[in-house]
């Protein structure tokens, strides 16, 4: 008997030890956002700019796949302001995804709210942005995701690590930007400065002081993160006289590709290794405008970090010397955006989903609307007295305000939104070619596409030359897919299938849609909740192109939606 109770108590006792082993290794990082207006001095002008903890950018959070995180955010501002988690796949966890009137009412000014979320099976480099109006052109910052504790990169380990963060600055309260061209139906303004880590760089007025520097030494093999957090533009980035090993982007592995530039869309981020085999000396990273839309106005300034080798040269004193500087592609060098893109593929053979249950073709593009009955001239500043908008299938999106789309879903409120978006354009037209005027004026409304839990999913992104043609940066919250064909001019489903790739297509939360040209993605509904199809070109979203997928609970405990938590804020 006796001996019995001992085998109890030592099974006991390692069941205990098993417990906290594995409570260890799961950690939670715990953070407090205070979001508040701080001075900010940026070409040669000081604005009272919108920060998180007064840092711009803010703060980069660093986790372990696997580990969760607590933040705290606190709007000490004068805006309604939520924070997305971008690319995180918050499964489950759709009432901490942040996109607001989406899956929660904006934080009020004085108000708080508590994100809550779990890292599951993502490694590499994600991003967190504001999701509120254009508060985002500030209050972002990186979100560094390594491998679980013992695990490693499946390339050797890198000397050091850096993250760039490219971002676009106004010389301007962004808010009075987006509200003036919401006023007037015209384009906003565009930048004044693209930035590394919040800094323009030598080549811009008062900033030479400010400029980024990635320090380095001769003979390393280093790893550099590059998020685009820009608004509104793609951006091409290359490091004078030195290659680039893609290795990642998105958080997702890939099978690693050398090229001398890179090309990311808002929202996308690559990760790449560079070898430091050049001679001693500084050298600048440039990032400047891809512009695909043909005639439209863009910030057409380049900004600049240098890449400072340690046993580099000093200058003779009161002498100085030039960074060398690289070449970069010209702003409409769509070949060189494609090739860059059509480089990416899975490191491995991939789980593509193949037996389709819902096969789904969305147009993306710009629209015109006409000038509302009675409203001024003042009001309606686009091309012919027009009002500039933007659509999903001839649907402009519009955010409801009363409640969030998720509160609205779960708790069954009538009236908030529909559930009859169009699985295909309700009129076919030649997308890319001459669109008849009577196709240019979408529908303005609230709707919705409901997928079954598990549903396999095929869409086709159809971009339009509808006004103007672009590449659109399409952005899908709470899932990564696989992009597995992309192309030129009108999808043809009796041709185009033949170009699928469904071996080795990259896992993506961001795809770049070509100008005048369609990508095809797929995805398995395995994640319950509401979540937001949208181009992330900030003036875009703006006037419209969005639209949202509702995906239902499945059977299981572990395939439905966590209950909202108590402290979600109230519209």
């Amino acid at each position: 008997m006796e001996k019995k109770s001992s085998i109890f108590l030592l099974f006991g006792l390692l069941l205990l030890f098993a417990n906290a082993v594995s409570l260890g290794n799961a950690v939670v990082h715990s953070h407090q956002f205070v979001i508040q207006a701080t001075p900010v001095k940026r070409l040669c002008n000081t604005h009272s700019t919108i920060t998180v903890n007064g840092q711009y950018p803010g703060p980069t959070l660093e986790v372990n796949n696997g580990d969760s995180l607590e933040i705290e955010v606190i709007n000490k501002a004068q805006y309604n302001l939520t924070i997305h988690w971008h690319g995180v796949r918050q499964m489950r966890t759709a009432w901490s995804d942040g996109p607001e009137f989406v899956t929660q009412c904006p934080i009020r000014p004085g108000g708080s709210y508590t994100y809550r979320f779990t890292i599951q099976g993502q490694e590499g480099t994600l991003w967190w942005h504001a999701h509120s109006s254009w508060l985002r052109a500030t209050v972002y910052g990186g979100l560094i995701i390594r491998p679980k504790e013992g695990d490693s990169y499946p390339f050797p380990k890198p000397k050091r690590e850096s993250l760039l963060l490219l971002g676009e600055w106004w010389d301007a309260n962004p808010m009075d930007v987006v509200r003036e061209a919401t006023r007037t139906g015209a384009t906003p303004n565009v930048s004044d400065a693209f930035t590394i880590n919040g800094q323009p760089g030598d080549l811009l007025k008062c900033s030479s002081n400010g400029t980024t520097i990635v320090p380095v030494d001769s003979g390393e093999t280093n790893l550099i993160r590059v998020v685009n957090s820009g608004l509104n533009q793609q951006l091409f980035l290359t490091i004078a006289n030195h290659k680039l090993t893609v290795v990642g982007a998105d958080a997702s592995y890939v099978k690693p590709f050398t090229t001398s530039v890179l090309m990311l869309g808002p929202g996308q981020t690559t990760d790449v290794l560079i070898t430091t085999d050049q001679p001693p000396a500084r050298y600048y990273i440039a990032a400047r405008a891809y512009a695909s839309a043909q005639g439209a106005p863009f910030d057409n300034t380049t900004t600049t970090a240098i890449l400072e080798y340690k046993t580099a040269p000093c200058p003779a004193k009161g002498v100085s010397i030039k960074p060398i500087l690289p070449s970069l592609p010209a702003f409409n060098d769509t070949a060189t955006a494609t090739a860059f893109g059509k480089s990416f593929r899975s490191p491995r053979k991939v789980p593509v989903p193949t037996d389709i249950d819902e096969s789904l073709f969305f147009t993306v593009g710009l629209g015109l609307q006409n000038c509302p009955p009675g409203a001024s001239s003042q009001n309606c500043q686009g091309p012919n007295g027009t009002r500039f908008t933007a659509s999903m299938n001839n649907v402009s999106f519009v955010l409801p305000s009363s409640f969030s789309l998720l509160q609205s879903h779960q708790q069954g409120i009538p009236g908030v939104f529909t559930t009859d978006f169009p699985a295909a354009p309700p009129v076919q037209f030649d997308y890319t070619g001459n669109v008849s005027r009577s196709l240019w004026q979408p529908v303005r409304a609230t709707k919705v596409y409901k997928l079954k839990y598990g549903a396999r999913v095929q869409l086709v992104l159809q971009g339009t030359s509808i006004f103007t043609a672009e590449n659109h940066p399409i952005h899908l919250h709470g899932y990564d897919f696989y992009i597995i064909a992309e192309g030129f001019g009108n999808f043809n489903p009796k041709t185009d299938t033949a170009k699928f790739n469904l071996v080795d297509p990259p896992l993506r939360n961001t795809a770049s849609v070509p100008v005048q040209g369609w990508s095809v993605i797929r995805f398995v509904a395995d994640n319950p909740g509401v979540w937001l199809l949208h181009c992330h070109l900030d003036v875009h979203i703006t006037w419209g192109l969005a639209m949202a997928f509702i995906v239902e609970d499945g059977a299981g405990l572990l395939e439905k939606l966590e209950e909202a938590p108590a402290d979600l804020p109230v519209c």
